[in-house]
């Protein structure tokens, strides 16, 4: 490696191997792992989330430390990561950031738009038809209010109302303005893992599977006690396996449908990971290699030569 200073980049769709990937990187040019998966921050969903598990010396940072009640949003990951960077810098390692979540990433090497401080609004407590009504008066004040917006994600929801509230500004106006950067796109060594379909797919069902073994029934029922009230609505709820364990639990659908409906949704979300790569990570160097072995050897390999 040329450059110490650089910051290694590693992004893969779920089930790619860029956890593994991200420690073999760490081995051998002496780093530290920062997450930038946006579900495995939760305390209480370890196995769902596919947090990796700390069987090496390698040091990982902002895993497992949000309860689930707790609203995070891209600006306080990129603020924090990008502050736990430079100190990784300055023990003289290398911060390697692995994960799925592509906002964060774009976070981190195109930069920010710094929004002043607002109060915090939660509509997480109402019900489907409350958030229907509310999402429809704050339309009727700005129509573009929840532009880009998962209407499904009441955090999101609630951040775009509290900003607007706060500012007079939509997110969207917000994200015209020139964003605040931390670092240069030269800092970076950016690495995609783009696994061939049928080789992502069986690396699905094997870790549902191993995820079964290692207790995730138990997990979700541990966790449904405290967290799935009726009227709550959170953003760890939409960790794949929640709500399909929960059916299971409750006997409306077998062991064979929620594997299947488990690997539907998971096979949905590898789409969208795929599509955000194509459109949003065309400077990245890109590995498509289905033996695992061989791709491990390249990508150190280029990183060697960087």
């Amino acid at each position: 490696m040329k450059n110490r200073k650089k910051i290694i980049l590693v992004y893969g769709p779920t089930a790619s191997g860029k956890s593994k990937i991200a420690i073999d990187i760490c081995k051998k040019f002496n780093g530290e792992i920062l997450n930038a998966d946006s579900m495995q921050v939760y305390k209480e969903i370890k196995i769902l989330s596919a947090r990796p598990e700390k069987k090496s010396n390698i040091k990982h940072h902002f895993y497992g430390f949000l309860s689930p009640k707790k609203s995070f949003s891209v600006g306080e990951w990129y603020k924090m990561v990008s502050k736990k960077i430079k100190e990784i810098q300055k023990r003289k390692k290398i911060p390697v950031v692995v994960g799925g979540t592509g906002l964060y990433f774009r976070a981190l090497t195109e930069g920010l738009v710094d929004i002043p401080k607002v109060e915090k609004k939660d509509f997480s407590h109402l019900n489907p038809i409350g958030r229907w009504m509310m999402g429809n008066h704050y339309h009727k004040k700005n129509p573009s209010i929840f532009d880009g917006i998962d209407l499904n994600d009441i955090q999101r929801i609630s951040r775009a109302i509290s900003v607007y509230e706060g500012t007079g500004l939509t997110m969207k106006e917000w994200q015209r303005k020139d964003n605040k950067k931390y670092f240069k796109n030269e800092d970076f060594i950016k690495i995609c893992l783009l696994p061939p379909k049928e080789t992502l797919e069986k690396n699905i069902k094997n870790r549902f599977n191993q995820m079964l073994e290692k207790g995730a029934l138990e997990e979700v029922r541990q966790y449904k006690k405290k967290f799935l009230e009726p009227a709550s609505y959170i953003s760890a709820n939409s960790i794949i396996g929640i709500y399909e364990i929960g059916l299971y639990l409750e006997k409306s659908i077998g062991i064979n449908q929620l594997k299947e409906k488990v690997l539907i949704r998971t096979r949905q979300y590898a789409k969208r990971q795929y599509t955000w790569q194509r459109g949003q990570m065309k400077d990245w160097k890109q590995f498509r290699d289905t033996n695992f072995g061989e791709l491990q050897k390249k990508v150190l390999r280029f990183i060697s030569k960087t």
